[in-house]
């Protein structure tokens, strides 16, 4: 694929933030006026990491090119080890400082993909992880806490005075970025609290996608870090029953894929599979 971490990075920039509020479970949200970024020019460091790098990480890379590429913010430290003479007791994300306002912020970064499983009765522990091993409630109880809390250990007073950071001046803050997936009979369904911009497509069973068996439709399964890749851009297609012949060998180790389909009229969709 031509390009192929740059349009990573678009799709990165591209997904919306999941929460609307300015506030979630007594967490304050990260955000930035993107109409300030260049993403042409946000390139830096995108080619500094190996191609094997995981999403997570990869990630950690395309935000920090954002905010060097902005003129709202300055970075003043990034993936902070923190540690006691024994063992690591956590990572600082991001230490940025607000140009606008002067204040110092504490950003955690979250990048995911999940699906609406309406068979869990608690409305918001609903969307979870493809392969059922993380859920978002679960990831923000992680940031609250874990993450959070580790900025007000000695040890983390330490690293954070060492960059001119005084702790009792530092607002922590979450982005959360994500792309959801949603049963496609609940097509037509509001979702409480999450922002309904990130609802990229359905998910499915196996048995429920001989719906796309039609010869004029082609698939293609992307890579997990080419997940926030734009389908338009795709350049290898597959017929429904090679897919169908994927997606079987990847269930097996217990995957759930994200699957691209082109459309005979340049119409370009995605949909998950889940195994289980």
């Amino acid at each position: 694929m031509h390009n192929r971490t740059f349009l990573q990075f678009q799709g990165f920039v591209n997904t919306s933030s999941l929460f609307l509020d300015s506030d979630f479970l007594g967490l304050t949200l990260f955000k930035w006026n993107s109409k300030n970024l260049d993403i042409s020019s946000a390139s830096t460091e995108l080619n500094e990491f190996s191609g094997n790098l995981a999403l997570g990480k990869r990630v950690e890379y395309f935000f920090k090119d954002v905010v060097n590429s902005t003129s709202d913010f300055q970075l003043l430290g990034n993936n902070i080890q923190i540690h006691n003479q024994e063992r690591t007791l956590g990572e600082l994300d991001f230490i940025l400082k607000d140009l606008n306002t002067s204040q110092i912020l504490h950003v955690e970064l979250m990048y995911k993909f999940y699906v609406y499983d309406p068979e869990i009765p608690p409305e918001m522990e609903r969307w979870i992880g493809p392969n059922r091993k993380d859920s978002l409630l679960h990831k923000i109880e992680k940031v609250k806490k874990n993450q959070f809390p580790l900025i007000h250990t000695p040890e983390a007073q330490k690293v954070l005075n060492s960059i001119v950071v005084e702790n009792n001046t530092l607002q922590q803050q979450i982005y959360f970025k994500a792309t959801l997936f949603i049963p496609e009979k609940l097509s037509q369904q509001k979702f409480p609290f999450i922002n309904e911009h990130c609802i990229a497509g359905f998910w499915y069973h196996l048995k429920d996608i001989i719906k796309y068996n039609q010869s004029a439709f082609q698939f293609f399964a992307p890579e997990k870090q080419d997940w926030p890749i734009d389908p338009k851009h795709g350049e290898l297609w597959f017929s429904y029953k090679e897919i169908l012949q994927q997606i079987q060998e990847l269930h097996l180790r217990k995957k759930s894929p994200l699957i691209w389909i082109k459309k005979p009229l340049g119409e370009f969709q995605k949909m998950i599979v889940v195994w289980w």
